[in-house]
This record gives structure tokens, C-alpha cells and sequence, in this order.
């Protein structure tokens, strides 16, 4: 019974000896493995450039037109002849409609002749005042009858020339709105008439900028209808004060529209720019490290058998067309990784191969 016994305890031994061992080496080699650098990552790069930026000022505004009305009729009358078609050009004084003007004309000529009798009275008696025929109370009475025709005759003449309904500036017409036969009273809405060339564009900064814009300043304008274009004016008025509700001050860009590509109510967006800088330090916008606690970079330094990367942090500015301004933290000429950093950590050995494109997306680009 004492051998068995002894037996299982040496048996157990054996087994457990076996595992612990077996648990003991996996450990130091897995330590061994662990304590070896990893291998070197592959990775792209890019130097820090010194740049000359020219900095705008963003927002965003609407094209306005330098004259813009509905054409309308001051006077009441029934369409006789539309003269123009719905987006036409018309010139400044060009005739846009007719209204009938039959009746005015007949009243004209009654007038005329009551004009014409007062003339003759007039004349008459301003001969016989010489003799002293007729009293010169008289005379100032017809003189005033005379003055009375003439008049009568002028106004019913602009009501004729008011039935012409005239271009007032040169432009683009809309959509005629109005049929012939139509009776217009005052005030009728006709075509709206629009000049475009030059145009405006009116946008809004922040009051913090009130004192870095002035007139005659370049603005560039892009505008959704023509994706990859852009446009560019002057400043040509500045509201002199501040909008108290927004905070923000209103300016107004001229345009030169020779194509009529702007049209009024178009959404722009709006670059008021700035004196250039010189001297600004950029790169890639894929080479910087967005973390919650601020923005950095992978430098890559030599080292005697390869390249390692350094983490350090930066402050960046400006964003412009993929390169981003660096204010702190890095000079000119210096390297960093700049796709490929996702796997890095601080220290790593790295291959750069700038033969390939990597992974923007993951690599914080």
C-alpha cells in the first residue's frame, strides 16, 4: 500500500514537474521574442517647406445685381403689343410694351385745340392792350387760360408717353408675365429686368476683421455652378458700422460679368485676400497626428544602422490645398513621416519608401 502510494506521488510529480517546466521555457522565450525591437516599418516622408502664403479671410455671400426692378406701369390701360421676349437683352429706353392709348390721343387733340383758341385770345388781347382796348386784368386771365391749355396738353402727353413702358437701364429681361388684351392698374408687375455686367457680390465678416479690409482689396469668388472656377473682384463698399445682432460687418465686391456667368441669388463662397506671408513652414496635410490632447508628428532621425521616428508635438495654422501650416514645434528641412504613422510608436525603426502609396486614411490623411 506504501509502494502504490509512493508510486502515484512520484507519478504526480513527474507530471506536474513536466508542466511547470514546459510553462517556465514557453515564458522565456516569449521574453526573449518580446524583448527584441520589432522590425522596421515601412513608411513615407516628407520634409517641412518654407512657403510664401497669401492668407484670405472666409465667408460666404450672394451675387446681387447692380440694378434690379420688376418693370411695372404707373399709369392703368389694356395691353396693346409686347415688343420684347421673356430673357432678352435690352438696351437703356428700349420700348418693352404698349398699352392702348386711343382714347388719350382723342383727349389730346381736344386739348390741342383749346390750346391753340387760347393762343389766339391770348395774342389778341395782348395787341389790344397796346391801345388800351382791354383791361390788363383781362389780359393776365387769358394769359392764365393760356398757361392752363399748355399744361393740360404736357400731362395728358406723359400719360401718353407713360403707356410706353421703357426700359430704364440697360439688361436681361425675365418672364414676360402678361398676356395682350391684359388690363393693367398701376403698380402691375410687367418682367423683371436685371443688369449683370458688372455684378455684385455681398458677404459679411466678423467685426474682428473690420480693420483689415479695404476698398479696392481682391476678393475671389467660387460658386457652386461652376465646380473648379473662380472669380475675382474688388471690394468696392464697406458698411461703416457694425450689425449689432450679428456682430459682423457687411461688404460689398464689384465683378466684371462680361459672360453674365454670375447670376443674382447665386450661394458664393467668398476669399477676401489678405497681404502675403512669407516664410511660412508647411507640410503635408497626411503628415500630422490629430490626438484629443493636440497635434503631432512622427520626425524621422538618424541613427547609426537606420532611421527611428520621434513623436513630437506641434501647432499647427492655416490649411491650405492639402498643406498645413506649422507654427511651433518643427524647421525647416526636417523629415517626417507622412503616411504610414498608424502603426508607429515612439523610438520604432522605419524603412522610408516613397515609391508607393500608402494608406492615406488610416495614416490621419
Amino acid at each position: 500500500m506504501i509502494t502504490r502510494f509512493i508510486l502515484v506521488i512520484l507519478l504526480l510529480t513527474v507530471i506536474f514537474g513536466g508542466i511547470f517546466g514546459w510553462k517556465y521555457y514557453s515564458g522565456q522565450k516569449m521574453g526573449a521574442m518580446m524583448a527584441k525591437p520589432p522590425p522596421p516599418a515601412t513608411v513615407a516622408s516628407a520634409q517641412v517647406k518654407r512657403e510664401t502664403w497669401r492668407p484670405y479671410l472666409r465667408s460666404v455671400g450672394s451675387v446681387v445685381a447692380t440694378q434690379g426692378i420688376s418693370v411695372t406701369t404707373e399709369v392703368p390701360g389694356q395691353v396693346e403689343s409686347i415688343l420684347v421676349e421673356s430673357g432678352q437683352y435690352v438696351e437703356a429706353g428700349a420700348l418693352l410694351l404698349q398699352l392702348d392709348d386711343s382714347v388719350d390721343r382723342a383727349d389730346m387733340e381736344g386739348l390741342i385745340a383749346q390750346r391753340k383758341l387760347a393762343e389766339l385770345q391770348f395774342e389778341r388781347a395782348r395787341k389790344l392792350l397796346k391801345d388800351r382796348s382791354v383791361s390788363e386784368s383781362e389780359y393776365d386771365q387769358l394769359r392764365a387760360q393760356l398757361d392752363s391749355a399748355e399744361a393740360a396738353v404736357a400731362s395728358k402727353r406723359a400719360v401718353i408717353d407713360k403707356k410706353k413702358i421703357r426700359a430704364p437701364f440697360s439688361g436681361h429681361l425675365g418672364i414676360v408675365d402678361i398676356n395682350l388684351g391684359e388690363y393693367l392698374s398701376p403698380g402691375s408687375e410687367i418682367v423683371p429686368l436685371q443688369a449683370l455686367d458688372p455684378i455684385y457680390v455681398d458677404y459679411t465678416l466678423p467685426e474682428r476683421h473690420f480693420d483689415d479690409v479695404t476698398t479696392g482689396q481682391a476678393v475671389i469668388v467660387e460658386v457652386q455652378a461652376y465646380p473648379g472656377r473662380s472669380f475675382e473682384g474688388a471690394i468696392t463698399a464697406i458698411n461703416p458700422g457694425i450689425d449689432p445682432g450679428t456682430r459682423s460687418v457687411r461688404l460689398r465686391a464689384t465683378f466684371d460679368n462680361p459672360d453674365d456667368l454670375l447670376r443674382p441669388g447665386m450661394f458664393t463662397e467668398v476669399r477676401t485676400v489678405m497681404p502675403a506671408r512669407d516664410d511660412i513652414l508647411t507640410l503635408p496635410r497626411t503628415a500630422i497626428t490629430y490626438n484629443p490632447y493636440g497635434e503631432s508628428v512622427f520626425v524621422i532621425v538618424d541613427q547609426e544602422g537606420g532611421q527611428i521616428v520621434q513623436s513630437r508635438p506641434v501647432k499647427t495654422g492655416q490649411v491650405r490645398e492639402g498643406r498645413v501650416e506649422i507654427i511651433e514645434g518643427l524647421a525647416a528641412g526636417d523629415q517626417v513621416v507622412s503616411a504610414g504613422q498608424v502603426k508607429l510608436r515612439n523610438g520604432q525603426a522605419v524603412i522610408i519608401d516613397n515609391s508607393v502609396q500608402l494608406d492615406r486614411k488610416v495614416s490621419g490623411g
